[in-house]
């Protein structure tokens, strides 16, 4: 694969809490030299992200990285992190509700969050080292009834991360009626190489410059 055919597929990431304003500044002056899709970005830096960014996207994070927060709010966080200049929303889903089996409730959290992004695309966080075969299934199931543009595999901050055998679990699953993106655990050549031949259309990882380079 051609470097800047790989580097069009990562999402150039930096969501620790105590990231500054020059870090910031650093991973979108990276994404534009580099060629990455997008700067995923926590919702405070979307505004910093927009006035220094020339060519990249920015992709920021609704309800994270719980996904425990009332629906209601996962909605104001998208429409205002569009508002500031987001271009795409990854949310994580509730996933305490899909562990209890209220497939209900899962479904109108990622709906309201799709609705609320309007054209938007919405990357669907399920945390894959949370959930069982069965419920990686059914989150994906769920996400694509909701509309949701990806189902993603991880946070970064839960106990693990991206996996091929998840990757290819995911994509098996929602065939053609979403795209999938591998996060998590994704820091070298090798293993983005191995996810995207799973399946993963998208990688989030902080090492984007060593997989390119």
């Amino acid at each position: 694969m051609e470097k800047n055919e790989l580097a069009q597929m990562i999402d150039h990431t930096l969501l620790k809490s105590d990231a500054t304003y020059d870090e910031i500044k650093k991973l979108c002056e990276e994404a534009d030299e580099f060629g990455f899709a997008t700067v995923c970005v926590n919702p405070w830096n979307i505004s910093a992200c927009f006035d220094l960014l020339k060519k990249a996207k920015i992709c920021t994070v609704i309800g994270f990285p719980l996904g425990a927060n009332d629906p209601e709010v996962k909605i104001f966080e998208t429409k205002h992190a569009i508002s500031d200049g987001a271009n795409e929303v990854d949310m994580v889903i509730n996933i305490g509700a899909l562990k209890s089996g209220n497939e209900e409730f899962v479904l109108m959290d990622i709906k309201g969050v799709v609705d609320a992004a309007g054209d938007t695309p919405v990357k669907v966080i399920i945390e894959t080292c949370l959930l069982t075969d069965e419920e990686k299934i059914k989150a994906c199931e769920l996400s694509v009834q909701a509309g949701a543009a990806f189902v993603k595999t991880s946070t970064g901050f839960s106990t693990g991360g991206a996996t091929v055998a998840d990757v290819t679990l995911m994509k098996k699953t929602v065939g053609d009626n979403a795209l999938v993106k591998a996060s998590g655990a994704v820091r070298d050549h090798e293993t983005a190489i191995k996810m995207i031949a799973a399946g993963a259309s998208r990688i989030g990882t902080s090492s984007g410059i060593k997989i390119v380079s």
